[in-house]
């Protein structure tokens, strides 16, 4: 089996994608890579809190290791981490990175250019297919998720902190994707067969929170994307979610 690591970022899609390549038994998932913000340690853009993604990596029983970020993180510091990152992944023999990525172009275009520099070949168990298809296959399997960010400009207050079933699907906007791939909203998987157990948690209070940004800047977004900041969407709805102590 072919050494990898799995770029994880405790949402939906990276927890059906490391379904899949589990049951593909091509690759040895040897580590999840999750990107955190080190000032608030929150899971970047999903604002999770790290105890919370702790306790999903102990339940997948594959060992976590984070890479930590400022909140105020440039392109270029964001690039040479990432690199720094790869490079010693590479010199373990972890030659293959995998990723939940659907069908945004420009980010696999990117995330391959940047392992390309190491020699890391990027991986893509869902590419190109039905995002509703993979949501109802998701549910199907019994994975449950919880919406833990929503773009503001995309989706209502009402969207953040529900359980995604039937009745969300139904409720979202026909210009959303069900999957929230371009960036609508992120989630948390909190149970399904790739867990030993479910995720216990408390949910908290929603807060709208925005951000003012410099005309001339660039910000990682979208999990290691760079995009102008006029293109940047500047307020989320977040969810708290709290982990339960047993």
């Amino acid at each position: 089996m072919k050494k990898a690591y799995f770029n994880w970022s405790s949402g939906k899609d990276s927890a059906f994608a490391l379904y899949e390549i589990l049951q593909q038994k091509e690759y040895r998932i040897e580590k999840l890579i999750t990107n955190v913000n080190e000032d608030y340690q929150r899971v970047s853009m999903h604002g999770l809190h790290e105890n919370l993604l702790e306790a999903q990596a102990k339940s997948v029983n594959i060992p976590l290791e984070k890479i930590y970020f400022p909140a105020d993180v440039t392109m270029d510091l964001y690039n040479q981490k990432m690199k720094d990152k790869t490079t010693e992944l590479k010199s373990l023999g972890l030659n293959h990175a995998v990723f939940g990525d659907i069908f945004l172009e420009d980010l696999k275009k990117y995330r391959d250019s940047k392992l390309k520099e190491v020699g890391i070949t990027g991986v893509y168990p869902l590419w190109k297919q039905d995002t509703k298809t993979i949501l109802k296959e998701f549910l199907k399997l019994g994975f449950k998720t919880i919406t833990v960010c929503v773009n503001a400009k995309k989706l209502g207050k009402e969207f953040v902190g529900r359980v995604i079933d039937e009745d969300f699907i139904n409720e979202l906007p026909d210009s959303v994707d069900v999957c929230g791939e371009n960036g609508e909203f992120h989630t948390f998987c909190f149970d399904g067969p790739i867990f030993k157990n479910p995720i216990e948690f408390e949910i908290g209070e929603k807060v709208l929170k925005s951000y003012t940004l410099n005309k001339d800047d660039s910000q990682n977004c979208h999990e290691g994307t760079s995009e102008k900041v006029k293109n940047y969407d500047t307020s989320f709805w977040y969810c708290d979610l709290t982990l339960k102590e047993a």
